[in-house]
């Protein structure tokens, strides 16, 4: 089993070298250039060449950014309120807790104006772990990305959905919303945060202070909306460890309150950006995972069948 993961491994990884793909904007990427040592021993190369799930119970593994997935479920190419996006990504897998969330979320999605349901973006791998290109997280199948473009209409094509585009709802660099932002999209972010399996979701900085400025009711579901870059073609939705999954590991609880001073911080910080500190370290490189750094399961749900 180990030589012929081993060589699907390889084959993998030298298959993808050099290869594009298209982000939720529509820009290219590019797969990163490996060396042999980094394609026997990164477990992006490794959790990236599974095109199959473990047999057996469903379980989270790890955190967020630091685990797998084992009996991951694949989430339909399409369905009567949803259709998956870049198939040829492979990442529409997820914990069934995720696959059940995003069916209820793309119900509710259905009933708003100018939306027939919902474009789901990244979830997870077969087997979860870290993503040879993109995310750091997503590795536990218990997040989901849903991208801002209301779905006119739910037939694309495989090569529709691998080239187009969502669209940016940011202006001015992300502290505020631009005319493309509606009402529609805040109920259903409203609606992702008031299910009671999501512990955050994160969505750009302008996004939450709108939400926070025009909110009337009930405040409490804001807590779980979180400020954090890039997130204006899309919200990422996280949802809490599920039951049967012993081996998850859940981070802390956001802050209390509805945490819009802190979003309203990051607006300010955008428009008046404080001084650099010439004090402050050099950023490091993050290091890239290995095996060894994931919990001992993922080896297992790496080599199981």
């Amino acid at each position: 089993m180990e030589r012929i993961l081993g060589f699907l491994v390889l084959t993998f990884a030298l298959a993808t070298c050099g290869q594009a793909d298209r982000d939720i904007s529509g820009e290219m990427i590019k797969a990163p250039t490996l060396t042999a040592q980094e394609r026997n021993t990164l477990a992006k190369v490794q959790f990236g060449a599974a095109r199959t799930p473990t047999q057996g119970a469903s379980q989270a593994i790890g955190g967020y950014a630091k685990g797998c997935l084992a009996g991951a479920e694949q989430l339909a190419q399409t369905g009567p309120t949803w259709q998956a996006m870049r198939l040829s990504r492979g990442r529409n897998w997820a914990h069934p807790e995720t696959i059940d969330f995003v069916k209820k979320l793309s119900r509710f999605a259905a009933t708003q104006d100018g939306w027939q349901g919902l474009y789901v973006g990244d979830m997870a791998q077969p087997r979860g772990g870290p993503m040879l290109t993109g995310h750091r997280s997503h590795q536990t199948g218990l997040g989901v990305d849903i991208w801002m473009l209301p779905p006119k209409r739910l037939n694309l094509t495989e090569n529709e959905r691998e080239n187009i585009s969502s669209i940016s709802m940011r202006r001015n660099a992300g502290a505020f919303t631009n005319s493309k932002w509606t009402q529609q999209h805040m109920n259903i972010l409203r609606a992702a945060a008031k299910d009671p399996r999501t512990a955050r979701i994160f969505v750009f900085p302008g996004a939450k202070v709108a939400m926070c400025n025009a909110e009337k009711g009930d405040r409490s579901y804001l807590r779980k909306i979180r400020p954090w870059w890039g997130h204006h073609y899309h919200f990422h939705v996280r949802l809490e460890c599920p039951k049967g999954s012993p081996n998850c590991i859940s981070q802390d609880a956001p802050p209390r309150g509805d945490g819009c001073a802190d979003a309203q911080d990051w607006v300010n910080n955008i428009l008046n950006p404080p001084p650099p500190d010439p004090n402050a370290p050099p950023p490091r490189k993050r290091r890239e995972l290995t095996l060894t750094d994931l919990p001992a399961q993922c080896t297992t749900v790496l080599r199981g069948g």
